[in-house]
């Protein structure tokens, strides 16, 4: 009698397990089709930095991946995001992931596992994305795939595992580069006051898998990088130039600013790799398109006809408090104010 009990018992509890496992598993398990990208801005960066420890003997790659994602799994999420990376690329190497808990503040970095057999990188949210609304997040590495044979070149492929509305794909040349050709033909191609060129694409309703690729082919001598070559420059006695990011140039050098036709990111720290883009504060840090999360944002490009920034009273005053949002960001990753004080001047100029 008493073993047919833990019979009837072992019945019930299996019974029960197949039901609930599988429930739980699929509310934690990633489903890249149903998180599509309503945003996504990717910019690569041939020899813009060097992270401490490089070598100098071989180029770095910096590639920045900024996106929105909508929950559109049909309940709250509350597991691991999954972004494809190219991590079997010769010298990969993950940098960071961040996102954007709460509009106008801070990003905020998170831990981060990378799968180099199945070519992702994964983390957890701090909070659980609720059904239909967004997730912003920022991930950038490194890669040592530049050519250096003859010519400097490289091949960039983008890899997307859902659907994306709006995409934007920037090639930053490096400073000096000569000879410069890319494969497709940019839809887009502005030289800054720096100097440096910019080539940008634009797509609208990627569909998954796309399975995107470049080749971007230059002559360059020596190893300097675009940060150290601009920081060696004067730059513009300008306030509306001063503090430019790369997605300012592209505004100034004709982009829009019409904040609904901007791209997803703009001035806000992500990019903390060494004093001198500290101090420079020219990289493309993070944001969103149409919020100025920490600063000016970049440009939303139209492929035929780009429009000029307007220069009104209005928006020289968003300007100046891009300026100093600039600077309560590098006096935080500085060390001369902390979290605390960050968060609270920053408060005062939303």
């Amino acid at each position: 009698m008493l073993k047919n009990k833990w019979l009837a018992l072992f019945v019930i509890v299996s019974f029960l397990m197949n039901f609930i496992i599988p429930k739980a598993s699929a509310e934690t398990s990633f489903q890249a089709e149903q998180f599509p990208f309503k945003e996504m801005q990717v910019q690569v960066m041939p020899e813009f930095d060097y992270p401490e420890g490089w070598s100098r003997e071989i180029p770095s790659l910096l590639v920045g991946q900024y996106g929105t994602i909508t929950n559109k799994s049909g309940q709250d999420y509350n597991g691991k995001i999954e972004i494809p990376i190219p991590a079997m690329d010769k010298g990969f190497e993950a940098f960071l992931v961040a996102e954007f808990p709460e509009k106008d503040k801070p990003e905020v970095q998170r831990p981060y596992d990378v799968d180099k057999e199945n070519g992702i990188i994964t983390w957890k949210p701090a909070k659980a994305i609720k059904n239909n609304e967004t997730y912003e997040f920022v991930i950038e590495y490194y890669t040592k795939s530049i050519d250096v044979k003859g010519k400097k070149s490289f091949l960039y492929e983008f890899k997307n595992k859902a659907d994306i509305e709006l995409l934007d794909v920037i090639f930053y040349a490096p400073m000096d580069a000569k000879e410069i050709k890319m494969e497709p033909k940019a839809d887009n191609h502005s030289k800054n006051e720096y100097g440096e060129e910019l080539y940008y694409y634009q797509y609208k309703n990627v569909k998954a898998n796309a399975g995107l690729k470049y080749s971007f082919t230059y002559k360059k001598a020596g190893t300097e990088s675009t940060m150290e070559a601009i920081n060696k420059q004067q730059p513009p006695n300008d306030e509306n130039h001063s503090g430019l990011t790369a997605t300012d140039q592209v505004v100034k050098s004709g982009g829009s600013s019409d904040p609904s036709k901007r791209p997803i990111i703009g001035v806000g720290g992500a990019l903390i790799i060494g004093a001198a883009i500290i101090i420079a504060g020219l990289f493309v840090f993070l944001g969103l398109r149409g919020n100025s999360r920490l600063g000016a944002k970049g440009a939303k490009q139209t492929k035929k006809q780009p429009k000029k920034p307007l220069q009104t009273a209005k928006e020289d005053n968003k300007i100046a408090i891009s300026e100093e949002k600039k600077e309560l960001r590098k006096k935080l990753l500085m060390g001369k104010i902390d979290q605390e004080m960050y968060e609270e001047e920053m408060k005062k100029l939303i």
